[in-house]
């Protein structure tokens, strides 16, 4: 996704916006329709050629209003706008598709193994998918970080979950095609037939792993899954089947696309990386600035279950909402010089994760790979530099790259040892 806040020819029509279409998103400039609707139209409703409608949320006080509110405001009839007035079949059984207290207990379980404290518990585990992404960058050669980060996050989630190392790279593949079907690099026919594929072969994928395990609960994710109880009660072989595609969908199609945004960041703003160099305590306010200015997640939908007041506009029962997270993050009543990528901003509120009771599960995780891959690449490389055309990712969901060439300057002596 382009940063620039700015239209090609200065003007964007609010009557002609189309948040929906995936190459708006690849090809065009969203953070500057999100920078008209907040200014114009903060809650704005846009209707599809089949008559679909939703309303796009786009300032941080009423996102986050939506996000926290599940009284007023559900997730059980779907999430993304992939399922706008479709259902989801995942409702009420998937920890992103429930709303409390069947989402609180099921959180409550999951945050038992990928809490801050647990995460950290097993920082080794991070250590080779850290070096064997930061390995390339210092051959001096040119390398395609976005093909490295894709298989990042798989490198840690697939270990945490126990899922065979051969498996890896389809199951890269299919979390993608779950969310940027209309992408070529990663089409299977058409992007009807890609989103059918891919949800097809992960809960089957899914269930095949499920039933391995013969109802014997292994020491991995899968295995939590199979002890959990709510209201004593073990979960069904659905819901654990749809709670395992959550898992690896939030950590495949988010964690690449902060790596590579991170960098570009860094790479246009070279004084920021030199700085968290000079100084690594900068480590830790890099990772959350990235994550600010990047915002992987675009959006997260919720269905109002009564009419509310949002900003001047009345959203009927029944509504979908679209709330744009990467708009929201760069909200300037919330952030100062919110178009600046800043390693010290302070306070930093961002809602790249979500906010309320679906704030990211495997945040801890992500900020733990995030702050080690960074430490390591400030110091191992001197500098990181552009090789190549960057293409952008086909979707309405996830704001990321699919190709971006760099090539790694190394420091004097610099090679992929172990942290330790």
């Amino acid at each position: 996704m382009r940063m620039s806040p700015h239209a090609p020819d200065g003007q964007v029509d609010l009557d002609s916006v189309d948040l929906f279409d995936p190459f708006l998103h690849s090809e065009g400039h969203p953070h500057a329709v999100w920078r008209a609707l907040r200014a114009q139209a903060p809650v704005h409703r846009q209707q599809l050629p089949d008559g679909r409608q939703f309303w796009s949320v786009t300032r941080y006080a009423d996102a986050c209003r939506v996000l926290r509110d599940h009284e007023d405001f559900t997730s059980e009839r779907g999430t993304l706008l992939s399922a706008l007035d479709v259902g989801d079949p995942a409702g009420g059984k998937m920890m992103a598709a429930s709303d409390p207290p069947h989402h609180t207990m099921l959180r409550e379980s999951l945050n038992r193994v990928l809490s801050a404290r647990a995460v950290n518990a097993r920082r080794n585990t991070l250590l080779g998918p850290v070096d064997r992404l930061v390995e390339p960058l210092l051959t001096g050669e040119p390398t395609d970080l976005a093909v490295l980060a894709a298989d990042f996050p798989m490198d840690f989630i697939g270990t945490f979950m126990g899922l065979p190392e051969s498996d890896w790279p389809r199951l890269t593949k299919l979390t993608t095609m779950a969310v940027a079907p209309h992408d070529p690099a990663f089409q299977e026919g058409s992007a009807p037939l890609t989103l059918v594929t891919a949800h097809h072969e992960l809960f089957e994928y899914f269930s095949e792993q499920l039933a391995a395990r013969d109802g014997t609960p292994t020491d991995d994710l899968i295995g939590h899954l199979m002890r959990t109880r709510i209201d004593g009660k073990p979960l069904d072989h659905e819901s654990i089947v749809y709670n395992c595609y959550s898992l690896i969908l939030g950590a495949n199609v988010t964690t690449p696309h902060t790596v590579t945004g991170l960098v570009q960041a860094l790479m246009d703003h070279p004084d920021a990386y030199h700085a968290v160099v000079a100084d690594p305590s900068l480590a830790a306010g890099c990772v959350e600035e990235g994550l600010r200015w990047t915002s992987p997640a675009s959006h997260f939908m919720r269905y109002a279950t009564q009419d509310v007041r949002l900003s001047g506009r009345t959203v009927k029962a029944g509504s979908a909402l679209a709330v744009w997270l990467g708009s929201a993050n760069r909200d300037e009543d919330v952030f100062a010089d919110p178009y600046t990528f800043d390693v010290k901003r302070r306070p930093n509120r961002h809602i790249a994760f979500g906010f309320g009771p679906h704030y990211c599960v495997g945040a801890a995780l992500a900020r733990l790979s995030l702050r080690m891959l960074l430490e390591r690449v400030c110091a191992l490389v001197e500098r990181i530099e552009p090789a190549g055309e960057v293409r952008h990712l086909a979707s309405n969901f996830v704001a990321g790259i699919t190709s971006m060439p760099v090539r790694g300057v190394p420091r004097d002596g610099a090679h992929p040892t172990r942290l330790s």
